[in-house]
């Protein structure tokens, strides 16, 4: 084995360790997501847990996070615009990424 092999390895190693750690905290983000907007829906209980998980799942229609924003466009109050729907997903965004730095 070549140091350069062994270095091919690591970078490979580094990449799925990020791209693990990506999926994980988008969807932290998502769940987290959800919580907040089955309660602007009045949702307790199973159901929101179930809204919650639809808010996971919509974000495995395509990379980056537009089908979770058109989701929770199409769900939530029109009284809620784009902007306040946008700010909410980066703060849920910065709360995952805090939770699994301290994992």
């Amino acid at each position: 084995m070549t140091t350069f092999d062994d270095r091919e390895r690591q970078f490979e190693a580094k990449f799925a360790h990020d791209a693990e750690a990506r999926f994980k905290i988008e969807a932290r983000r998502d769940k987290l997501l959800g919580a907040w907007a089955a309660e602007v829906l009045g949702l307790e209980g199973d159901a929101a847990t179930d809204y919650a998980r639809s808010v996971v799942r919509a974000d495995l229609e395509e990379p980056g996070p537009e089908d979770v924003f058109r989701k929770l466009r199409s769900d939530l109050p029109k009284k809620l615009s784009d902007h306040d729907i946008r700010k909410k997903m980066a703060e849920c965004l910065d709360q995952a990424m805090k939770r699994e730095a301290q994992s």
